[in-house]
């Protein structure tokens, strides 16, 4: 049995691992707002080092880490007590069947005792299932401790801090202890009352057996009865969010979709969680193809969260997102996303080689990847240093490459040629030099596309054919820079007058 369970074990796992990960991966960005990275690898058991996973982690964990055992109870555990459940349950039927041969008066205990099992098993699991919560939510601390200080071991030695470090390690670890302790408590006193329950029904039994009349009961019987009801005792002593599939059979848009890349918002409500208020109210409004809208508005206006919609990392609670004629909901992610392309405001840049960077699928040549450097500004910097596109390289090298990237993205933007980009905030944290060039390569290459611009610097969206003023998740304001800065109620007036003050150093009025 045992082998038979190690086997069909071991492929179970693999699948459930597989899937996990693939669970992670597609998980969608609330997911990754509300949950901590060491929550995360609390429940992904297994040694991250340079020949295994490390290569993919390392440029969010500069370190080796062994995680905790949670893995390692669905890989070794669950199967062995999955084997040990189906043989004591083939024993305690076993144990019952000859009880009730001799005295079948126990089953008049049997049922009632069985009832009273399921009752106290409920009762249990709702405590337990919280006490193992909250043991898995304390040991995080502890891994994630325990690998910042392997990371970090000479800087600790350095400035003289090991019993700060051993003191906090050690009130982690009592955190964890002590909902651990109460965790093994809790089964003990499952373990009380099951026993209790089933001594009961052993000395109902044996109360039968001896007030029989005498010759009535085979002995033998009757002793391979007791012999079994003495093993009685002995025998009786989690979920990631999923984000929409990448492709929906018989659900694609057409082969030169989105042809213009008009975008048009119905009614569009958007909340992070079921239990949050709604960050985005009925936004209304529609994107021409080929012209450049600018998205602003103060902090917190939704500006950023109407970004994650059209990317779907967050599912509308309401109304539509139209693009070029299709609802975005009936589509795939992937086929939504491969035809979009963004500019964040902080890119991220994995070890690997030049090439990997722009071109992870392997899809383009050499000669497009150095066309889209040339636009871009990057060509004649990378040729200066001396870099070859499959050379390989870390994570601090690539940044050393490349210097601002944001340019990075751009070439990534050129190299896809989709007709909707956006920029969301790309040039808040890069020098006005930078900004310029960098609207005038989109202004360049990006001429016949539509570009949605987030920007907290006017300049940057007062060219825009369009700008939309977002407060407070609503669309307050959306017609042409012109227009509105005729208005002097207008809000994106006073946005434009406050920047102007704040960049001449005149105090707002």
């Amino acid at each position: 049995m045992y082998v038979l369970v190690a086997t069909f074990g071991l492929e179970a796992v693999q699948k459930l691992f597989v899937k996990m990960l693939r669970s992670v991966f597609r998980a969608p960005m609330s997911f990754f707002d509300s949950t901590p990275a060491g929550r995360i690898l609390n429940h992904v058991s297994f040694l991250l080092t340079d020949h295994t996973l490390l290569k993919y982690a390392r440029p969010f964990y500069n370190t080796i880490y062994v995680v905790s055992i949670d893995q390692s109870v669905v890989d070794l555990d669950i199967p062995f007590r999955l084997g040990g459940f189906a043989s004591m349950t083939i024993l305690l039927l076993g144990i019952v069947g000859v009880m009730t041969k001799v005295t079948w008066q126990v089953l008049l205990l049997v049922i009632p005792m069985a009832i009273a099992c399921l009752w106290m098993q409920k009762y249990y699991m709702a405590s337990s299932r919280e006490l193992v919560c909250i043991v898995s939510i304390q040991k995080s601390p502890v891994i994630h401790l325990f690998g910042e200080s392997i990371a970090e071991a000479t800087t600790i030695r350095g400035f003289g801090q090991e019993k700060r470090f051993m003191k906090r390690n050690l009130y982690l670890l009592d955190c964890f202890g002590r909902p651990f302790f109460y965790s093994l408590a809790a089964i003990e006193w499952l373990c009380l009352r099951m026993e209790l329950l089933s001594t009961f029904v052993f000395a109902f039994c044996m109360i039968l057996l001896v007030s029989f009349p005498h010759g009535s009961i085979d002995p033998s019987m009757a002793g391979l009865a007791v012999t079994y009801g003495l093993n009685l005792n002995a025998r009786l002593s989690r979920q990631i969010p999923g984000e929409a599939p990448p492709i929906i059979e018989n659900s694609h848009p057409p082969s030169l979709w989105p042809e213009n890349g008009t975008i048009e918002l119905i009614d569009l409500k958007v909340r992070y969680k079921e239990s949050l208020p709604v960050v985005l109210h009925s936004v209304t409004c529609k994107f021409p193809g080929g012209n450049k809208i600018g998205i602003v508005g103060r902090t917190g206006s939704g500006k950023s969260t109407l970004i994650q919609a059209l990317f779907r990392m967050i599912e509308p609670a309401g109304g539509k997102i139209i693009i070029v004629n299709i609802d975005i909901s009936t589509i795939g992610l992937h086929d939504i996303r491969s035809h979009l392309s963004i500019i964040p405001q902080d890119p991220t840049l994995l070890e690997g080689t030049i090439r990997g960077n722009l071109d992870p699928l392997e899809e383009l040549s050499d000669q497009e990847i150095w066309q889209a450097f040339d636009k871009s500004q990057l060509g004649d910097v990378i040729r200066q240093k001396e870099q070859s596109l499959i050379r390989q390289c870390s994570r601090m090298e690539i940044i050393g490459v490349f210097g601002q990237r944001q340019l990075v993205s751009l070439g990534q933007a050129l190299l896809k040629q989709a007709t909707i980009l956006v920029l969301d905030e790309a040039t808040a944290s890069i020098d006005t030099a930078t900004d310029n060039l960098i609207q005038k390569i989109i202004r360049t290459e990006f001429q016949n596309c539509t570009v949605c611009t987030i920007a907290h610097r006017i300049p940057t969206i007062i060219d825009s054919d369009l700008v939309l003023v977002l407060s407070d998740g609503r669309a307050a304001e959306f017609d042409t820079p012109a227009r509105l800065l005729e208005d002097k109620s207008s809000m994106f007036l006073k946005l434009v007058t406050k920047y102007s003050s704040r960049s001449s150093g005149i105090p707002d009025s």
